[in-house]
């Protein structure tokens, strides 16, 4: 018998002004109990978590407690940096690894800390714009590797998300990275929109979920669908996509995967809380009304909508899952 894989979300996506108590009303109204962190707004304006100071961390830890919730993810930006100091044409930035590594890594393990979550998102760096990204592998499982080491030490576990235009934007990529960094520490994370925007078909993102899942730790749940015939992208404009959907209305075809994760979720779920995860997280990130490079937004109705086609899809393939209920609310009065 399957355990519930545990629903969380991206918090700031139900909030257009980000505001904490706004995106934790929202959460715990959709039943859930745990959530992502991002963007978020405690007073001090709208910052990315990992721009919080020491005050403003302790209101969202006392914050989220009133609610009902704990942190599932901090969906930090680390590694959405360059990796080589090369102009592309793009506006990403560069900075030394030796000092991203002792400076944005070790902040980031803290704050993951502080709000009392063991998984980190993150990403596999920027390669020039215009190369093949395959030929950086070597450099960034080096790269990924002290990052892994330093989550290790920290007690957190890395989890690597597929996306367009880094090092790991497929997960036969990701696979590789994976591979050669073997640190049990390194997981990786499938996006099912972030393939099939590149122009992926179905079939095509069942072979590269294929692909990830020996390193598979958790899922973010959103969606894609193209408004004409595919055609694979080598460089995404991710300003200019506005066509996410609910899981159950794109081109990813989670149906196929989820019903090929049911024979996966105990091993998976084994090794997640052997690193000292809940369990095995589906996280909402639906970008319904809109979503770019650092984020997106779906309002409470939009992330509602997108819970039921996830829900309805669980349903169907016969994963269980945990929503607030009576119980919950009768444990939390006493």
């Amino acid at each position: 018998m399957l355990n519930p894989i545990i629903l969380s979300g991206f918090a700031d996506e139900s909030a257009e002004n980000k505001q904490a108590e706004q995106q934790f009303a929202a959460m715990a109204a959709a039943g859930l109990q745990h959530y992502s962190i991002r963007f978020i707004d405690v007073g001090g304006g709208i910052k990315n978590a990992m721009a919080l100071t020491k005050a403003e961390l302790k209101t969202v830890v006392k914050l989220q407690a009133n609610y009902g919730l704990s942190v599932a993810t901090l969906g930090s930006p680390i590694g959405k940096v360059k990796l080589l100091d090369v102009d592309d044409g793009t506006s990403n930035k560069f900075i030394p690894f030796k000092n991203y590594l002792a400076k944005e890594v070790k902040h980031a393990c803290d704050v993951a800390n502080t709000l009392g979550t063991k998984l980190l998102r993150g990403f596999s760096f920027y390669h020039p714009m215009g190369t093949d990204p395959a030929d950086h592998l070597n450099q960034v499982s080096d790269q990924l590797g002290a990052i892994a080491e330093v989550c290790a030490a920290e007690g957190l576990v890395f989890g690597l998300e597929v996306e367009a235009n880094l090092v790991g934007q497929t997960g036969k990529l990701l696979a590789k990275i994976h591979r050669q960094v073997k640190n049990s520490s390194l997981v990786l994370i499938f996006d099912g929109a972030n393939l099939v925007c590149q122009g992926m078909t179905p079939d095509e993102v069942f072979a590269e979920y294929l692909a990830m899942k020996p390193g598979l730790g958790w899922l973010h749940i959103k969606d894609y669908r193209h408004s004409s015939a595919t055609q694979r992208m080598q460089h995404v404009d991710e300003t200019s996509l506005k066509n996410f959907v609910p899981a159950d209305l794109g081109d990813t075809g989670h149906e196929a995967i989820l019903r090929d994760l049911v024979n996966e979720l105990p091993k998976i779920e084994k090794r997640m809380k052997k690193l000292g995860a809940p369990g095995v997280i589906f996280d909402l990130e639906p970008h319904v009304k809109g979503g770019g490079q650092f984020g997106g937004f779906s309002g409470p109705d939009g992330f509602g909508v997108a819970l039921r086609g996830l829900c309805r899809l669980l349903d169907y393939t016969g994963i269980p899952y945990h929503l607030t209920d009576f119980d919950d609310i009768l444990k939390r009065r006493d």
